[in-house]
């Protein structure tokens, strides 16, 4: 493990966020901010992703995974793309100016999806960073990344609440081993290629501790790119969804997979860097 080498907090840009809140994600690597969606605005996100989830466009495109031995829906890729809706969401100011505030630039979606943690089948995603993947296989040379995920459902500590060690952002991890051809079809799945190991993740716990993301359907977190992170198996009848945003500053453009032979495809890490442009707050309702 090595001390990360790269801010957290990329430029001194105002926006909505204020000095306190941009001082704690810095030391933290992450934010919740209650009540980011109204009801209403949560209900059309909720109605898009059963759309999505019933509709062969989708699942012909490759952006549905599955729950391992089961047709319950795990995640939908490149909602951004699929939903106007979604789209229109990652450009309201409110959200699109906390990201070019935290990143210092302007950003373009590298990912996106709708992780859906069914209830009483939901399996977890193991301790992990997503930047060791986005370096390794999507050739992203820098942490200079603000992931958003928004709360469609309740999220408690029982269903499959994220976890996060706070601070642990500074620490970076390498993973040992190489990437398998493809690897992401296993691993959107299941991810056992570019986790850290159990001593790892037990020194950092110990160092750093864990802190969980919970609160009713509209809340939200904005986190870091090397944040290490990890949700539990979902055995409650109570079902958990997020939308899941990842904002990539147009400077950390990516190059050539650093561990992969391959980038993954499009509908996975987006390959079109071109910058978002708001739109009206009051076009997303």
């Amino acid at each position: 493990m090595m001390r990360r080498p790269d801010p957290t907090v990329w430029g001194d840009v105002d926006g909505p966020f204020t000095a306190d809140e941009v001082a704690a994600y810095d030391a933290k690597g992450f934010h919740i901010e209650d009540g980011l969606l109204t009801p209403a605005q949560v209900q059309s996100c909720w109605t898009e992703f059963s759309r999505m989830a019933d509709d062969p466009r989708v699942e012909a495109s490759g952006a549905v995974v599955r729950e391992r031995g089961s047709d319950a829906v795990r995640s939908i890729f490149a909602v951004h793309r699929h939903s106007p809706v979604i789209d229109a969401l990652a450009r309201t100011p409110r959200i699109l100016d906390r990201a070019r505030q935290i990143l210092g630039s302007e950003v373009y979606i590298h990912q996106s999806r709708i992780n859906a943690m069914p209830g009483m089948v939901g399996t977890g995603f193991g301790w992990h960073s997503d930047f060791e993947t986005w370096h390794a296989e999507d050739g992203l040379p820098t942490p200079r990344t603000v992931s958003l995920s928004i709360a469609l459902t309740d999220n408690f500590a029982f269903n499959g609440g994220l976890m996060l060690m706070p601070g642990a952002h500074r620490v970076f991890v390498p993973c040992v081993g190489e990437t398998p051809d493809s690897n992401f079809r296993e691993s959107l799945q299941e991810q056992k290629v570019g986790v850290p190991s159990d001593d790892a993740v037990t020194d950092l716990g110990l160092e750093f501790g864990i802190e969980q993301f919970t609160g009713p359907a509209g809340h939200a977190l904005f986190f870091d790119a090397n944040s290490m992170h990890a949700s539990s198996n979902n055995i409650t009848p109570y079902s958990r969804a997020n939308v899941f945003l990842v904002f990539n500053s147009v400077e950390n453009a990516p190059h050539a997979p650093f561990g992969a032979q391959a980038p993954r495809p499009a509908y996975i890490a987006d390959h079109d860097t071109t910058p978002l442009t708001p739109i009206d707050a009051t076009e997303f309702a």
